[in-house]
């Protein structure tokens, strides 16, 4: 099946490093874009280094954000090499996206209201770290805003120390609105014939993952706590231990509370006035989940998740990270996928179209590999 590439005659120069602008970067590489990315000379992305583990030269987390891009080294020190990249986003690019240091792009002559001016088509997007105000110039990373943001304070369990969620969902986040709202101001220069300027940063999306305890707050007064795998407003809504592993059970509504208590035999919580809805099941929480606990415990991951599947109680196990490259359901949706001419399987954009996922051939560039050539190269290109 031919993968489709709505953006095939996009070119974007993506000054990105680490994850969230790299990450946005992929996205559009796999819809079809060109991405052209900028690096220094001395090292490169910082991401070349995270390892191990290593594949080939370069981090695995480089080649799983960075393959099917193009890569340019440019010293940003010499004026001369700044002014050739500046003509050259003027001449070629469509789209830029960026998150490095405040004003570090600007000093350089390579200043968004400069090019906007000269090419006013130009869609301009900037990732920060706090976005504008009284910490706009301050740094900051995934694991800072997850604090900043509260999302540090929601999660893990009571009073037991911090947690950070495992995954980098502020820096992938930011890249994943980023592509939003640059792909709106693309649409948006259709009839206008005028780009602009795109802004989001970390900690804005850190706000925006807080959406519902932020609601929360602001209507009872109440700081939220974290409650482990469960949630603040749903019970019960969370693992439980079974004797050889954990289930999360997500009995959402009265309904599938009544059907979970039939299948675990015990129909008496059902019938206690104290669990009737869903508020009497928050307000009592402590003493219903450890009701429910024990009778999980009598069962095997297999058994209880059978139990539940025939009485339509949504459930999963938790899977380690072999488990989930391994389920049928992950080989079925062909998201892991190596490169062409590689073997390192890497995880794709959740979409498709049409039943085709679209998806960048081309493994990660090299550092600096892509300076001699104006043109996009065709062994990095796109799977046709």
């Amino acid at each position: 099946m031919e993968r489709p590439r709505p953006l095939a005659d996009l070119t974007v120069f993506e000054f990105g490093h680490s994850v969230a602008a790299p990450y946005a970067g992929l996205i559009l590489a796999d819809l079809g874009a060109r991405v052209i990315k900028i690096e220094n000379p001395d090292g490169g992305d910082y991401a070349r280094g995270w390892g191990p583990p290593f594949w080939r030269e370069d981090a695995s987390i480089f080649h799983s954000l960075n393959r099917g891009k193009e890569s340019i080294s440019v010293d940003f020190s010499d004026p001369k090499a700044c002014d050739a990249l500046r003509r050259r986003i003027l001449a070629e690019g469509d789209a830029v996206i960026q998150n490095l240091r405040v004003g570090v792009l600007a000093k350089r002559g390579i200043d968004p209201q400069l090019l906007l001016a000269e090419k006013p088509e130009l869609v301009w997007c900037d990732i920060g770290a706090f976005g504008p105000g009284p910490l706009s110039a301050k740094p900051g990373y995934d694991p800072l805003m997850q604090a900043f943001a509260g999302v540090m304070s929601v999660t893990g369990e009571g009073a037991r120390p911090p947690v950070r969620v495992g995954v980098s969902i502020m820096d992938m986040g930011a890249g994943m609105w980023s592509v939003i709202g640059m792909l709106a101001a693309l649409i948006a220069k259709a009839s206008t014939g005028r780009g602009g300027l795109v802004g989001t940063s970390l900690y804005e999306t850190g706000i925006s993952w807080m959406t519902a305890q932020l609601a929360g707050y602001c209507a009872s007064g109440e700081v939220r706590k974290p409650y482990g795998s469960g949630a603040a407003e749903i019970v019960p809504y969370q693992a439980f231990s079974t004797r050889d592993g954990w289930l999360m059970v997500a009995a959402g509504n009265d309904n599938l509370f009544r059907r979970l208590c039939g299948a675990i035999d015990r129909v008496d919580l059902a019938a206690d006035a104290r669990y009737a809805d869903n508020a009497g099941r928050v307000a009592n929480r402590v003493a219903l989940v450890a009701e429910i606990a024990a009778a999980a415990e009598t069962h095997t991951v297999a058994s209880l998740a059978a139990k539940l599947d025939e009485a339509g109680v949504p459930n999963a196990p938790i899977q380690t990270v072999d488990e989930v490259v391994a389920h049928p359901q992950t080989q079925a949706l062909g998201m892991l996928e190596p490169v062409d001419g590689d073997t390192l399987p890497l995880a794709g954009i959740p979409v498709s179209f049409d039943g085709a996922r679209p998806r960048c051939s081309g493994r990660a560039p090299a550092l600096g590999e892509h300076n001699s050539k104006g043109k996009p190269n065709k062994e990095r290109g796109h799977a046709q």
